[in-house]
């Protein structure tokens, strides 16, 4: 094989992105969400992978979290990782979700989180019960998935679509 055939075999293999988050915490318990402008609804501070520049999944999700929310955390364990296949409202290639450690934030770092306004309306802190009502769907079963992981001591968690597999 030439390094062309090489290069247009590349070329043809199938596309997915890889998106990285962080799970942050207060001392009660509660999980740090933000409202993003580009769409409806909540998320964690994460993004996607700059993977074309070398960057790996926990680089690319502590870089989010500093670009989003002016935080720079060392992350813990990966927590659960989910195979997310496209969906039919939101046309993308399947995504490979990464969900890292944040840790508890003290009082501190939660008064020093600065949004970023390009991308973010607003934060909260919600309690684990009421998550579902704000991260309904895949990225909620993820959520929980890493609650569970964090509270059982076991993990990562293998998801697809935030279903345990395995």
């Amino acid at each position: 094989m030439t390094i062309q055939d090489y290069a247009t075999y590349i070329a043809g293999l199938p596309r997915v992105l890889v998106g990285a988050a962080a799970l942050f915490r207060d001392a009660e318990g509660r999980v740090l969400l933000v409202e993003p402008n580009y769409r409806e609804g909540w998320a964690l501070p994460g993004g996607t992978v700059e993977s074309d520049e070398g960057e790996t999944p926990r680089q690319g999700a502590r870089r989010e979290t500093v670009e989003e929310i002016g935080l720079d955390v060392e992350l813990g364990p990966l927590l659960a990782v989910s195979w997310v296949p496209p969906g039919p409202l939101r046309p993308r290639p399947p995504l490979v979700a990464y969900l890292y450690d944040g840790g508890v934030l003290g009082t501190e770092q939660l008064k020093s989180i600065r949004l970023q306004e390009a991308e973010l309306l607003s934060w909260r802190l919600v309690a684990p019960e009421d998550l579902a009502e704000y991260l309904p769907g895949e990225l909620g079963r993820r959520v929980a998935a890493a609650l569970d992981v964090l509270a059982d001591g076991t993990g990562p968690a293998e998801l697809e679509n935030g279903y345990r597999v395995g």
